[in-house]
């Protein structure tokens, strides 16, 4: 059997690898166009901040490295320009010496990936413009930064790519712009969770213009103007697109293969395309969400690895099936953590779930080891079944192992009262005794069983201030005095059942503290007293970080995600 490969990064490097395991009398050769076989796009900004020293660094494997190891004929360098499907060969070019020859197949696989997105109206060939995917794009920003020495970047787009190089090129020391079209950073994560990570980014010096969108670069006497649609320019050293990446599926496309949603491959569970004895794999093919079941793109080193495995499997006549992408990420913020898994809200209302959430703010370990800190857990179901949907979270330690947690929960079908039975690793050091992912199903255990009633940060400022309802804010003085929510009155929580007879019966009351725990205390309280009470999910905490996000607040309040000790 001789089996092509068309891309040698994620997915085309595993499934070569894997068919080599399955069958050593295989013949396999890679084309990959780029001069770099099997390495870590992850890693690019953190070569180019110095945090990886080394170039050699960023390749798990080289050509060389192949052929010892698996035999496997790596070709870099090497464009494949045409499928031909119906004689079984494929087009090559070498990108040296321009020579084209045909290569035959008995199985292929296409591995393209993506290419970075570009609007129409921007000259990728200005001086000091650049896009970030492959190692020589690494090779060339480094570079330019060790000759240039610029002062300061304008970064479009904000996803993991913008955020990874805005915190290595700060470390740099240079002034640094993002520019998003969206009016947040992080798709993936919610506007309130996304508001956490604003607040992380604008601290560490980081400039967020957010609903803006870059239009053109023009040079400007050895530096650049970055033209916004709205008639703006910013001043900068240089310039790196990242605002996503489109599948490079020409090949494909002309070829005749089925294509889906931006014109990426169709595949089925056993990464076959619509031709026979072609697969895909990776950014460029069409996958379903597995919470939510609609198509989507996902551009992670982790299904791609996952799907070249699967379809080798079927290659080498096996029977392996992919059951779709959770999208589960992660990604550092300077000193702090944000991650994220399963369906927002927004994905959720699209696909048509009534999805109901909770906020926590539970501490990294057990509270009286030294060190905990606070993170901020947003976890997401579907209302009339509990079904696990999704899950947010920003903070600093333990919040990769709360994720994947909940990333298993998920895929194994949970309901989001079941996290609550869930036997985790405790010791003070690590986590506390009811871990965060245990607090999330008795916070929603109590919601499903009618114990527990609820209002989010986005309505409490719609509440009536006409004196109808109570609105009652049980942290202490200090804690008042430093900012509150208008129209709450405070009555301190370890005061409340002596000051009880000052809120009036058959008023609702409508109770906030800084995370939500004293105020759910409270409504216990005041429920047993009967109260129609409705604890504000997230806290004082929550609706700050939105509000300061949104320029409503007082600017000399700060991030409540540097206040790790009140509940």
């Amino acid at each position: 059997m001789k089996v092509v490969i068309v891309g040698g990064v994620a997915g085309g490097a595993t499934a070569a690898a894997r068919i080599r395991r399955l069958d050593e009398e295989a013949e396999v050769i890679v084309f990959e166009r780029s001069g770099y076989v099997s390495y870590a796009n992850c890693g690019l900004p953190y070569y180019i901040g110095g945090v990886i020293g080394e170039a050699s660094e960023l390749t798990l494997q080289t050509p060389e490295s192949f052929w010892s190891r698996f035999r496997i004929d790596m070709r870099v360098r090497h464009e494949v320009t045409a499928i031909h499907p119906e004689c079984r060969t494929v087009t090559v070019r070498s990108l040296d010496s321009g020579e084209s020859f045909e290569e035959s197949y008995d199985r292929l696989l296409l591995s393209p990936g993506a290419k970075p997105i570009l609007p129409r109206s921007v000259d990728a060939g200005v001086p000091g413009l650049f896009t970030l995917r492959t190692v020589e794009d690494t090779l060339r920003i480094r570079t330019f930064i060790e000759k240039n020495h610029p002062r300061s970047a304008v970064l479009a787009g904000g996803g993991f790519i913008s955020l990874e190089l805005a915190e290595n090129l700060r470390e740099l020391g240079m002034d640094v712009t993002i520019v998003q079209r969206p009016g947040q950073l992080m798709k993936p994560f919610d506007p309130d969770m996304a508001s956490f990570i604003h607040a992380r980014m604008r601290k560490n010096g980081v400039k967020l213009l957010l609903g803006h969108a870059v239009e053109g670069v023009e040079e400007n006497g050895g530096s650049l103007r970055v033209l916004l649609k709205d008639g703006k320019a910013l001043a900068a050293d240089m310039t790196v697109f990242a605002l996503g990446v489109s599948p490079d599926t020409h090949l494909a496309k002309e070829a005749g293969l089925r294509l889906g949603l931006k014109d990426s491959i169709v595949v089925n569970d056993r990464m076959e395309t619509s031709v026979p004895d072609i697969y895909a794999v990776g950014d460029a093919v069409q996958v379903t969400q597995s919470v939510s079941g609609e198509d989507v793109l996902l551009s992670l080193a982790g299904p791609a690895n996952r799907q070249g495995r699967i379809a080798a499997d079927n290659i080498c006549g096996g029977d392996s099936r992919y059951r779709g992408s959770q999208g589960s990420s992660i990604i550092k913020v300077f000193d702090m953590t944000a991650a994220v898994t399963g369906i927002n809200e927004q994905a959720a209302e699209r696909a048509g779930i009534r999805a109901d959430k909770v906020y926590l703010s539970p501490a990294s370990h057990a509270g009286y080891y030294p060190g905990a800190r606070t993170m901020i857990m947003k976890v997401i179901y579907e209302k009339e079944t509990c079904r696990l949907l999704g899950a947010q979270i920003v903070g600093y330690e333990g919040i990769d192992k709360q994720i994947d947690v909940l990333a298993t929960a998920i895929s194994a079908g949970m309901t989001a009262t079941r996290l609550k039975d869930l036997d985790l690793a405790y010791a003070p050091p690590y986590s506390s005794a009811k871990s965060p992912v245990n607090m999330a199903g008795f916070i929603i255990e109590n919601i499903a069983d009618g114990r527990l009633k609820q209002f989010h940060w986005h309505e409490a400022d719609t509440l009536p201030r006409d004196g109808s309802v109570t609105l009652l804010d049980v942290r202490t003085e200090q804690e008042y005095g430093a900012g509150h929510i208008d129209g709450f009155c405070n009555i301190p929580l370890d005061e409340l059942r002596e000051r009880i007879g000052e809120l009036e019966q058959g008023k609702p009351v409508y109770a906030v503290c800084q995370s939500g725990l004293r105020s759910y205390i409270a409504c216990c309280i005041l429920s047993q007293k009967g109260f129609d009470c409705y604890n504000l999910s997230g806290g004082y905490r929550l609706y700050r970080s939105v509000r300061e996000d949104c320029g409503c607040a007082d600017e000399s309040f700060p991030c409540g995600m540097d206040r790790t000790v009140s509940r």
